[in-house]
């Protein structure tokens, strides 16, 4: 059973739904947990008000509103755990998604989010996060609290000058900061949570958007049992990793740390 965390409004809706459907699929049970233990729904710009004539761009596409649909009228969904209440010796696998409004502030600076994370880098089992919920993995302290529990790591995240800041640049004149969660881009606060700022993978150049029949244009960044990536446009390759990490790591032992080896899709 995977455990998603969720805020308490205004996630990703292709992060969340394309994951969740491919596990869905793959029969793998899901849980939510958000702040307050009540059904969390993703931004509403991004699932029905829209951009305007910037729609095409920025919008989610159709078919991932429908994963997203299927997402919110599902049960576990309906019923979701709070953060304090969540047991994570219960859960096989935690998964992050992303999004930028205001409402993902709820889980990227809870010290009880950080609790459930830290359980999972503790106990080596796997973690998947996109586009901005990298964030939350940047900021939760090893045991020892003397540095993220990304340090050592390669991972990828929402890139600044290839989508977070052109974003914000083209929307900024009637959304203002709607694009820039923080002051701080999500990919200098995590290349300043690793070890070396080389870690940081950024993926091809001109980034596209993947889908279910061409998941191989996304791209993830695997290191052992954690899988990150970096926007909706990686969503479906993402979700067919994360479903293969789920699968081995139910299949063999998870292997200690010395043995592990980073792929890059």
């Amino acid at each position: 059973m995977l455990l998603f965390l969720l805020p308490q409004a205004d996630y990703d809706p292709t992060e969340s739904s394309v994951p969740w459907q491919a596990l869905h699929d793959a029969g793998i049970e899901v849980r939510f947990a958000t702040p307050h233990g009540l059904p969390a729904y993703a931004d509403a710009r991004l699932v029905d008000i829209g951009f305007g004539p910037l729609n095409s761009l920025l919008m989610t596409r159709r078919e991932d509103l429908q994963h997203y649909a299927a997402m919110t009228a599902d049960e576990s969904f309906r019923s979701p755990m709070a953060y304090a209440g969540v047991d994570p010796e219960q859960f096989e696998g935690l998964v992050i998604p992303g999004g930028h409004a205001k409402g993902m502030r709820s889980l990227l600076e809870s010290e009880a989010a950080r609790r459930i994370v830290r359980h999972f880098f503790d106990a080596e089992k796997p973690v998947a996060a996109v586009c901005h919920g990298v964030l939350l993995l940047a900021r939760t302290p090893d045991a020892d609290n003397a540095r993220s529990v990304l340090h050592g790591r390669k991972v990828t995240a929402l890139l600044a000058n290839t989508m977070e800041l052109p974003a914000w640049l083209v929307t900024a004149p009637w959304l203002g900061r709607y694009y820039r969660t923080y002051p701080q881009t999500v990919q200098a606060e995590v290349t300043a949570a690793l070890a070396r700022p080389n870690d940081f993978l950024p993926g091809p150049l001109f980034p596209q958007r993947d889908s279910a029949d061409k998941p191989q244009r996304g791209f993830t960044v695997r290191d052992g049992n954690l899988l990150t990536a970096r926007w909706p446009g990686d969503c479906h390759r993402f979700a067919a990793e994360l479903v293969s990490m789920v699968r081995q790591t139910r299949g063999i032992q998870t292997p200690s740390r010395a043995d592990w080896k980073v792929g890059m899709h």
